[in-house]
């Protein structure tokens, strides 16, 4: 199958493809860990994606258009993928569906989580510098304050997860995601996903709806 999960930063998404992915046995192709792979490479393009991501703007289409579809090229992905912060306009949207060509995305899911939940969400996150574990302030702190259960590693808070630019991010995705959701809903490929419920009922909710028609989703 080829997915591709929206919703806002914090809702989830990252959580529930992984989930995901072992549960249909495709490829997980998120495009901030493709960002995140070529800034700690030092190239060119990891250098303009950080200072975007830092500002809290959207990478030009362009650039991560040609980066996506490079990837999903690749043979881990013939079998089907799940695609995680992408697209993000209606411009990237309409390239993936001309990249993919007669064969399109099968459905998108819209984990749909409130501004409030988000702010507070992103606000606590701590990532480790080693490993990328993902901790949380409130509802998932480490073993030791600082400090990696796993590997040890600094845990520290991303730039583009302080509050200022956390509300920023938030306020140019909300625009984009309404014009995704609308492009979608048209072709009949989306259903909406309770993104503020438990990890287990979401992943539960998104399996149920992979076999059940779409429906549009409520206004932001």
């Amino acid at each position: 199958m080829r997915i591709v999960l929206l919703g806002m930063l914090g809702s989830g998404k990252g959580t529930q493809a992984a989930m995901l992915s072992q549960h249909l046995d495709v490829a997980h192709v998120a495009s901030g860990d493709l960002f995140r792979h070529h800034q700690e490479q030092g190239t060119e393009l990891g250098l303009l994606v950080k200072r975007y991501m830092e500002q809290g703007e959207l990478v030009p289409d362009e650039v991560t258009i040609k980066m996506v579809l490079d990837r999903i090229s690749g043979k881990d992905c013939s079998r089907g993928f799940i695609l995680d912060g992408f697209p993000r306009t209606v411009e990237q949207a309409t390239a993936l569906d001309t990249g993919l060509g007669k064969r399109s995305v099968d459905c998108v899911l819209y984990l749909k989580v409130g501004q409030p939940e988000l702010v507070r969400r992103l606000g606590g996150r701590l990532i480790c510098r080693q490993c990328q574990t993902p901790y949380h302030r409130d509802s998932s702190r480490p073993r030791v304050e600082g400090q990696c259960d796993k590997c040890d590693g600094e845990l520290y808070q991303r730039p583009d997860d302080q509050l200022e630019v956390v509300q920023r991010r938030i306020q140019v995705q909300h625009e984009q995601l309404g014009y995704l959701l609308d492009y979608y809903s048209k072709q009949e490929k989306l259903a909406e996903i309770n993104g503020e419920q438990a990890i287990d009922l979401v992943a539960e909710e998104m399996v149920k709806a992979l076999s059940q028609d779409a429906v549009a989703p409520e206004a932001l």
